[in-house]
Formats: structure tokens, sequence, C-alpha cells
């Protein structure tokens, strides 16, 4: 399990003692590179191998699954060697950068529960890493404050100073710490996730890339939403940690036997392992959320952060996850800090879950500098920028994020506050089950107009109403993934066709069978209920405890319906769908706020914050 890195051919092995030490040879290598075209990427198995390999100008997709074959020992070519949503082709390397990772796959047809994981031979266990032990996938200026916190890490490393694995969680976390003993650092390997091949805690039973806690969310893929959701959070707005991703070497970290969940670190000396994982800065508090009263929030804190969990969908915001931190000298002044965004970003629309919603705080009008900054919110260039920080990001999770956050902005614009926008993102829940939320409504309408082919006005068409009827049986949005319009230059994308889709784990016909539904029964539905009681907290708990019950991916996990999917528009449907859903947002905003002025008049003034 111990990651090499092979230069082109793969001939004798790195022997002798370096004549460079440190940061001297670590430039030297990297100057090499970049003189002689060589780009150096980390291949990882699905079952969670890191190896680092040396890529010449004259390589291609045949030669370096040749030189994986000799690596693994393993024949490869039944296996695809994926980088996000590309399965690259023979020449197709063009795309893939410097430090990248890639993921080799073996395919579907080829897969048995015989057959052997792949796993390096024990020469290759001898060769050198030319890499350091902790090596940021990126040379961005804003992973420079992240390099200094590594460096103190290896440091501590040198002296003795061991990780400890976090006990809390579902999957594999550990706090790295420098000379003094302080924790500095919380790494989450990617292979240690929840059910991932690796995970120390038992949660195995699936390989990387097929879909994981969430549907929507594919295991080993967490760790690059963490990063996105640090990259997003410009200016450090909302106050999330520094996140990068790193290639780090240790022998603190989990090796299982093969994918079954027995654990090795029972039986057998401690391996040195390379992951790929995500390295967030650790920032010093006193308790989280759950543990402390709300009241003495700030306001400005708590709409900070749910501005960034609506524009990333953030399916797993709760108290666990905001960090609290008294601030010196200010009697019960505190700061919030946002951690675990690994479940951000899901690859469909997500019922998102925002505890935030039923504090008082999200009940009062944002601020002009908040709206200022809402205002200047680009999806566009929000898209472009992980596309060039992560390459490997999935186009499906960009067109989650760009709908969200056009959704933010236009309910900024109307006067929707903080609790509003994010009631209309969420889910009711009623004794048939999950029923969509608003914003799901006006993207299934928006869908039906473009299958229709309604080209009318939106002034013509929506000018004078108050709101707008849905009464479609969700099969009727198969005509739409199908329907033919003229080509329109798409600000979204990047020119990719393939769009990532996951392994569906359910019927899609049962999802789909018997939605006939409208957004004026929807708010009828709730129109006698409490504000915020259409989003209990009960069934969330009863589905941890039930996961926290098993120990295998083989078990029925809770399945989120999916009543939306954005990766199935072609790249036309899928400008035409955020125009004609720009279009339906005045009248679903105005309903929004009748229902909110109706609220308020049952529940007096008493409620006013």
């Amino acid at each position: 399990m111990a990651m090499a890195v092979f230069k082109s051919p793969i001939k004798g092995e790195f022997h002798g003692p370096r004549k460079m030490e440190g940061k001297e040879y670590k430039h030297h290598h990297l100057l090499l590179r970049q003189s002689s075209g060589r780009r150096r990427v980390f291949v990882q198995t699905e079952t969670g191998c890191v190896l680092g390999v040396e890529l010449d100008r004259s390589d291609n997709v045949h030669t370096v699954k040749k030189r994986l074959q000799i690596a693994f020992n393993f024949p490869t070519e039944e296996s695809s060697l994926t980088f996000g949503d590309m399965v690259l082709k023979n020449d197709d390397l063009s795309a893939v950068r410097n430090d990248s990772p890639l993921l080799l796959k073996r395919n579907l047809m080829h897969r048995s529960s015989s057959t052997p994981c792949l796993s390096p031979t024990g020469n290759d266990l001898q060769r050198k890493d030319l890499s350091g032990p902790i090596e940021i996938l990126s040379h961005s200026r804003c992973f420079l404050s992240l390099k200094q916190t590594a460096n103190d890490i290896v440091e501590a490393m040198k002296t003795g100073v061991e990780p400890i694995l976090v006990n809390g969680g579902m999957g594999g976390a550990y706090y790295f710490r420098n000379e003094k003993g302080q924790s500095v650092a919380i790494v989450k390997p990617t292979d240690e996730e929840p059910f991932a091949p690796n995970n120390p805690k038992g949660f195995t039973g699936k390989s990387l890339g097929e879909p994981g806690l969430k549907p929507s969310v594919r295991v080993g893929e967490t760790g690059y939403r963490e990063v996105a959701a640090y990259l997003l959070d410009y200016d450090h707005f909302a106050n999330v940690p520094p996140t990068a991703l790193v290639k780090i070497t240790h022998t603190v970290f989990n090796v299982n036997d093969g994918v079954n969940g027995n654990r090795s670190r029972e039986k057998k000396k401690k391996l040195v392992s390379s992951k790929i994982a995500s390295f967030q800065k650790f920032v010093a508090h006193d308790f989280d959320a759950s543990d402390h009263g709300t009241s003495s929030f700030p306001v400005a804190s708590v709409h900070r952060i749910g501005i960034l969990d609506i524009r990333i969908l953030n399916t797993d915001r709760h108290g666990g996850n905001l960090l609290v931190k008294k601030l010196d000298g200010r009697f019960g002044q505190v700061e919030l800090i946002p951690i675990d965004h690994g479940l951000c970003l899901p690859e469909t629309l997500e019922d998102p879950y925002f505890e935030w919603i039923h504090w008082p705080q999200a009940s009062i009008p944002f601020s002009e500098e908040e709206l200022d900054y809402i205002l200047s919110l680009d999806p566009v260039k929000d898209c472009q920028m992980l596309r060039r920080e992560l390459p490997m990001i999935r186009e499906a999770c960009l067109r989650v994020l760009a709908l969200c956050t056009v959704f933010l902005k236009e309910a900024a614009a109307y006067g929707l506050w903080l609790a509003e926008i994010g009631e209309m993102m969420t889910r009711e829940f009623n004794a048939g089950g999950e029923v969509p939320s608003v914003l799901e409504m006006v993207c299934i309408e928006a869908k039906r107009l473009i299958a229709e082919g309604d080209v009318l006005s939106p002034q013509s068409d929506i000018e004078g109403e108050t709101e707008f009827q849905f009464d479609l049986d969700y099969s009727d949005l198969d005509s739409v993934y199908s329907s033919k319009t003229q080509t329109v230059k798409n600000p979204f994308s990047n020119g990719r066709s393939s769009l990532g889709k996951l392994e569906e784990e359910e019927d899609e016909t049962e999802e789909e069978a018997g939605l006939s539904l409208s957004l004026s029964k929807l708010s009828t539905s709730t129109k006698d209920n409490k504000m915020g009681s259409m989003y209990p907290n009960t069934p969330r708990d009863e589905t941890e405890r039930t996961l926290s019950s098993h120990k295998s991916a083989n078990v029925l996990l809770p399945v989120s319906t999916n009543f939306v999917k954005l990766a199935d528009m072609i790249e036309v449907e899928w400008v035409v769908f955020l125009e004609k859903f720009q279009e339906l947002l005045d009248s679903a905003f105005a309903e929004r706020r009748t229902m909110t002025l109706r609220s308020r008049q049952r529940l007096g003034t008493s409620c006013q914050f």
C-alpha cells in the first residue's frame, strides 16, 4: 500500500542516497518535470491504493495502463481510468493537470467477489517515493497557509509525534499535530469514508465511485466537496477553515484486508500507507452548536453560514458541525466556524438539512453588506473557478451550484429572509412520504415548459398572476430528455458532453410513478401548520440511529427520492431550463411571502425578532 512514483519507462529502482535534501531536492524535481514537459498524477484504485505516476509528453492512456499493470500485478485492459466525469480514452491525457488524482476502476462486468484487489507488488513497496510525506495537490495561492501547517506536521513526524484517530463519526479522520503536540490539522482519507474499502470503523462494502451515504454523493468524493466549500467561501465570508486536497503518507492510516471489512491492523504490523485526503486546518474551539444555546449566536454569522449552505445545497448542516469559539474579553460573544462539508454539492437536487432554519436569527432580514455580497456572486465564475482548482469535480455538482446560487440571488433580491429561502428548498414530510420542495416544484414546471416547447414571454405568461399551477405526472419528464431545440451557448458549461450518472439503488419507475402535484396544493397542505413544522427533525434522528446500528453498506440504507435530475439535460436544454426557472421564480416568491404574512398574523406581533 506504499505510494511509489514511477518514471517512464519503468526500469530499475530508485536506490542510493540523496545528494539533495528537503526543499532543495523537491524544487529540483519540480523544475525537471516542468522543463521536460512531465506531469505527476496520483492514480487511486477502487480499494484505496495510491500510486504516483510520472507522465511524459508521449504518454497516453494505453501506456499508463501498461505501467499500472506491472505495478499492481493485475490486468488493466478491462479497467477504466477516470478523471471526474471523464473516462480517459487512448489519447485523452491533455485535460489531466499536474498532481491530479485519477481513479482506476474495473469495469462492472468484470467485477466479482473473487476478483483480487488492485494492490502493489512486493517489489513496488521498495521503491523510493520522490514526493514528500504531505503533498498539497494544487499550486494555487489560496492554499499557502496550509503549506506552512503541512511543514509543521512533517517536522513533528520526524520527532515521533503521532497523529490521533478521531473517535467520533462514521469515517476515518485523524488529528495531525505539531512538535508541541497541538492539533493543527484534521485529515480525512477518501478511502476511509463511510462504506469505503478502508473505513476503520467497520462501515465498508462499497468501492470508490459508487453511491455513498447519500445516493448523490459518491464514495471517495466527499473530500473534493470539503475543498470546494472552502474555495467558494470568498473573502472568508462564512469562516470555513482552509482546506486542501493532499497526498499524505503515514503508518497511522487504516488498511483493510480487501473490501470485506476485516481490519489488517489487528493481524499485521503497521504499513506505510499513502492516501488521497482532505486536509483542513484545525480551529481551536470551546464546543459545538449542539452543546450551546443558539440565542447568543451573532445574526451576521448565522446569515453568512446560511448563505453558503444555500449556495452549495448542504444536506448536513446540523449543530455538531458548527464549532463555537468564545471571544476573549467579550462576555457572551462567540464566533461560529462551519466544518464538515462533505455532503454538499450533490449530483442531483437532494433534500437539504439546515438546522438554522428554526433559529430566530434566520428570520431577520439580510443586512446591506450581506445583500451586496449575494449580489456579487457569479455562478458562471464559480463553476469556472472550481473546474480550474478541482478539475475532477463533476459537472452535475456544478449544475446544482449554479441553480442554487441563482435561486439565492433572486430570492434575496425579492426581499425574502434566510429562513424563507431555506424552507422553500426543504421538502415536506407527510404520511405519504416526502413531498417535493418549492424549489423542486419550480424545476419540475420549468422542465414541463421545455417539454411542451412553450416560448411565451414571461411577461405575457406570468404577469398579473400571484401563483402558477403544477399539474404534472413526473413520467412526462422523459420527453424533456429527448427534446430538440436550437443550439445555444451555455455559460455554465466547459464543453464536456459526459456527465457522470450515479448508479441507481432503486427502480426509477417506482420513484416517478403517481407524482401529480401542484404548488397551490403544496401551499395548502402547509397553511394550517406553524412556520417550519413542515421540516421535522425526527425522521433524520431515526435515520442516524439506524445507520449507527449497522456495519455494512449491504444493509438497506434510507434512499432519498429524486424528483429532479439536472445531469440528464443536454447542454441546450440546461440553458433553456435556467431561463424558464428564473421566469417562474417571482410567482413562487410571491406565494411564499403571502404564506409568511399569514403565519405572522396568526402568531401575533409577540414573535417579532
